[in-house]
């Protein structure tokens, strides 16, 4: 009986098609990235299972994929190893193993996978790629609005033109729950509940707040707070920390406005982003028509601290590739080049005699920086000319024995159906002409 072929579930294959659609943005996104100064940074594929609990609250812990301790250990159920989750907690434990190496401000860029054992869906897999930015060493509002401004030019040069980055505040967050009479034991709970609102909608949202123990009045009071900015911001100013995280938002919408990130950045105060790890500004990606973020981001000033016992500022943001990539492919943003995978040019094989110097003909080609095709078998001619409409080959090169014996090769434009016979020294020029 023929095994199951498909791969887990929440996991792909990438086909050739698959994986130049994939390198084409994180081309992008590395060469962005670098350009406002990120350096690149990797980290294990596993961490020890102490270095990712705690991190990510209670609903982030359910989702970590924890392996089974080897040997005599086996088949006791315990884990003392965990999948990456995600690329910030171990960036936060590479600075405190690490910090006397690194320079005072340090920027670092992580494109990487990590595995979470969420319920597949749209857009949403168990293992997927992030791509990762982060600062650290400073709390100025410089590094969000460099931030806003190095994802901005991610997306335009992908060609989004649609998108808009959320930005609140998780202090102004506390301070509104403070104000509506939730308790401080029961933030982390509605925030969690609250960071659902784009997705279950107000109904949704207040159910579950009431269902996580937050009394009724105090989630109205929350809700309602959501759709009146005035209210929100008389609510949120009756704490010192509120006042303060307003003026904070209001100097990275200030920054911001003279980056790249201009007419794309707005104040959202519904957004809550459920990691338990945020201090300070966070942000999120939106486009229309998708359920959830492009990708997110915050300030985390305490992260690093559980590790190295010092507090040391720190912000980051993370694009999701398998998001960008799902959007792109629906709206067709893709340019043309990365959807042809042909060679420039498929070289036949004549027959047996032929094949040592086809795979000359071959390298010589190739040696000038244009790809070339080998059809493998000595098979009739209308065979291989199939074969490269096939591989969407732009020409075919036939080197038969009268080409062979007057140093030439025919080439057969595959768009145009032309043939012409050339030199065999000038075929790699001929193929760069239009």
């Amino acid at each position: 009986m023929p095994q199951h072929t498909q791969p887990a579930r929440g996991m792909r294959d990438f086909l050739p098609e698959d994986v130049r659609r994939r390198q084409y943005v994180l081309d992008v996104v590395r060469r962005v990235y670098e350009r406002y100064g990120f350096e690149p940074l990797e980290t294990p594929t596993l961490e020890n299972i102490e270095t990712l609990t705690g991190k990510y609250g209670e609903e982030g812990n359910k989702l970590i994929f924890k392996v089974l301790r080897r040997g005599e250990h086996e088949g006791s159920g315990e884990t003392d190893l965990a999948l990456r989750y995600d690329l910030t907690v171990p960036l936060a434990r590479v600075v405190a193993e690490h910090r006397g190496k690194l320079p005072k401000f340090f920027k670092r860029y992580q494109i990487q996978p990590v595995w979470r054992a969420d319920r597949p869906a749209r857009g949403r897999f168990r293992e997927f790629y992030q791509c990762d930015l982060d600062a650290i060493g400073s709390s100025s509002p410089v590094v969000e609005a460099e931030m806003l401004a190095a994802v901005s030019d991610v997306l335009r040069e992908l060609g989004f033109k649609d998108f808009l980055i959320q930005l609140n505040h998780r202090e102004l967050l506390t301070a509104l729950l403070n104000a509506a009479g939730v308790a401080a034991n029961l933030h982390g709970e509605a925030l969690v509940a609250i960071d659902k609102l784009d997705k279950i909608g107000r109904e949704g949202v207040r159910q579950e707040l009431v269902a996580r123990g937050i009394a009724v009045t105090s989630a109205e009071t929350c809700l309602q707070a959501f759709q009146d900015l005035d209210e929100f911001n008389r609510l949120v100013s009756q704490e010192e920390r509120g006042k303060a995280a307003s003026e904070n938002i209001a100097a990275i919408l200030k920054l911001a406005a003279v980056t790249s990130a201009q007419g794309h950045v707005t104040f959202t105060p519904r957004l809550a982003r459920g990691l338990s790890y945020y201090t300070g500004a966070i942000m999120e990606v939106a486009v229309p028509d998708l359920t959830g973020s492009l990708g997110g981001g915050g300030r985390y000033d305490g992260l690093i601290g559980m590790f190295s016992g010092e507090q040391i500022p720190a912000c980051g943001f993370s694009l999701g590739l398998e998001r960008i990539l799902v959007v792109m492919a629906e709206r067709d943003m893709f340019p043309p080049a990365v959807r042809t995978s042909g060679p420039d040019i498929l070289v036949t094989i004549f027959d047996e005699a032929s094949m040592p110097d086809s795979l000359r003909l071959a390298a010589e080609i190739r040696d000038a920086g244009l790809r070339v095709e080998v059809y493998p078998e000595a098979d009739k001619l209308g065979k291989q000319f199939k074969y490269a409409s096939t591989r969407d080959a732009a020409f075919v090169g036939i080197l038969g024995p009268d080409e062979r014996a007057r140093g030439e090769v025919t080439i057969k434009n595959m768009k145009t159906g032309q043939q012409e016979t050339v030199s065999r020294a000038s075929v790699a020029e001929r193929l760069r002409q239009p």
